[in-house]
């Protein structure tokens, strides 16, 4: 399946018989200004096997909070007399100096159509930041005809979250309500409301068919996703997922397709993810997030084995980055941190998310669990810096020219001590990394199904130090389990840490 980008719209509906308490909420943290007034309903949602014969209720409820957004790029090229110059793939082939040219500059205005949400009286409008990102120019128009058109202004963004926040100067408008997406279940009935296609404002209905769903690749950094197979094409992106009371639960993101249309996979933000980012961004216009300075692993059942771990909740501490809030509390390598501020932390999506709710500077507390026994750690958080990457990714470039090597499980390994200075420099480590560094592995191996990868230096096997290829093959060969703990040092990303991983044992493989 291929991942399309961004096209989504969220509407949502079901029946629910109970009328909802709603409340006024005032964002009265920000200061002078208590901040747009916004109506947020918790209340749990009566679920019915009974379907009703229609959502029209709920559809008039809801659709008027559902706008429609025209962003506007001006776009700068060079103006040539033969118009095929103007063609940027012509001219990657055949340069500038292929053909006449005088010098002066022609616009293009390229436009793209999404949807966004009313969350408040006064103008404030939630909708997903790739509607709007680096626009030049961005209209909203409110209600379904298209005819009350006003300019908005890009209050905030957060690309990691894919939430973006917009004011119209206008008043009265239908705002929505928001509901609890925590409370959401699969099974429960949704409708997603948009502009798909340009087409007008449009409903479909389906039903919540996955919840927190993480690791999309070439989706938002932070991903917690509602996933529906409500129909959702592109220009619903923005839009408005709402369950069966009208309540906002989602706001549509992404879809997965091979045909650039609907195949009944969309994603929505969590309205609670949605609001979080939505006050941070009123408040000061951009999201900080809090820093603990670690790279978690999920917990595969060999890492399980491995640590002797009763089962595969947790985050897996693979790398502890120095002068953090981690290291300076004692966090260690191959800690499991099962808690963190009281949350059940399940996998490396559950932490990661856990941690950027909190605000740079807030205390924390930490559960782990080191060498099967409870520990409990406070400390404090950090700032999230800007250019730290999720995790450490591979090193491109080949590997040295060695002299001693060992070779074990489809693995070839050579002692770090045989490197000139030139092929450390290429590879960038840091003196102080000490154990063998990897130049081959057999694609058939155990070793590359566990992700081992060139260039990784392994610094310890079942927790025993490698200090060069001969102990590489020695622990190797004598490990009696059914897993081999392997701890790699690994470049990549702009970082460079440490994180585990288990291969399978196979004594006889030489």
């Amino acid at each position: 399946m291929k991942l399309i980008s961004r096209s989504l719209t969220g509407f949502f509906s079901a029946l629910a018989g109970a009328l909802a308490i709603i409340a006024v909420f005032h964002l009265t943290s920000w200061g002078k200004d208590a901040g747009p007034a916004i109506k947020i309903d918790t209340t749990t949602l009566e679920r019915s096997p009974q379907l009703g014969t229609s959502f029209a209720p709920v559809v008039k409820k809801a659709a008027p909070s559902v706008v429609n957004i025209y962003s506007t790029t001006i776009v700068h090229l060079r103006r040539y007399s033969n118009p095929f110059y103007n063609d940027p793939m012509f001219r990657q082939f055949f340069g500038d100096h292929f053909g006449p040219n005088d010098n002066r500059e022609i616009t293009r205005r390229q436009q793209s159509l999404g949807s966004g949400v009313i969350i408040s009286p006064d103008g404030y409008i939630l909708t997903a930041n790739h509607v709007v990102d680096g626009a030049d120019e961005i209209k909203v128009a409110v209600g379904d005809s298209d005819s009350k058109k006003f300019t908005a202004k890009v209050v905030g963004a957060d690309p990691p979250t894919d939430v973006a926040v917009l004011k119209i100067n206008a008043e009265d408008l239908p705002a929505v309500t928001l509901g609890d997406s925590d409370q959401l279940e699969v099974g429960d009935v949704v409708l997603a409301i948009g502009n798909p296609f340009g087409v007008g404002q449009t409903v479909t209905r389906g039903i919540v068919s996955a919840l927190g769903r993480s690791g999309l690749p070439g989706f938002n950094q932070y991903q917690d996703f509602i996933q529906t197979d409500a129909a959702i094409n592109p220009g619903n992106s923005g839009g408005a997922l709402v369950d069966a009371e009208g309540r906002l639960i989602g706001i549509n993101t992404a879809i997965i397709t091979s045909s650039r249309g609907s195949e009944g996979v969309g994603f929505a933000v969590p309205i609670n993810m949605a609001r979080h980012v939505m006050e941070r961004l009123i408040a000061g216009g951009k999201v900080t997030r809090g820093y603990l300075g670690i790279f978690p692993q999920d917990i595969t059942p060999g890492l399980a084995e491995a640590f002797h771990l009763p089962n595969q909740n947790g985050a897996l501490v693979g790398n502890v980055f120095p002068d953090t809030p981690a290291q300076k509390a004692g966090i260690q390598p191959g800690d499991v941190i099962t808690a963190f501020n009281g949350k059940d932390i399940t996998d490396r999506n559950d932490l990661m998310l856990a941690v950027s709710e909190c605000s740079p500077g807030s205390p924390a507390t930490v559960k782990l669990v080191r060498n099967g026994a409870a520990k409990t750690i406070n400390l404090k958080l950090a700032e999230l810096p800007g250019d730290v990457e999720p995790s450490p990714g591979e090193q491109d470039g080949s590997g040295p020219d060695n002299s001693k090597t060992g070779t074990f499980q489809g693995v070839t390994v050579a002692n770090l001590a045989d490197l000139d200075q030139q092929a450390r420099q290429q590879l960038q480590l840091p003196g102080n990394i000490q154990g063998v560094i990897v130049t081959d592995v057999d694609q058939d191996s155990n070793a590359a199904d566990a992700g081992l990868k060139p260039n990784d230096v392994i610094v310890e096997i079942d927790h025993q130090p490698v200090k060069d290829a001969n102990i590489a093959v020695k622990l190797c060969s004598q490990a009696k389990g059914k897993q081999i703990l392997l701890k790699v040092w690994r470049r990549g990303g702009g970082i460079a840490g440490t994180l585990y991983l288990s291969l399978d044992n196979m004594p006889n493989a030489k």
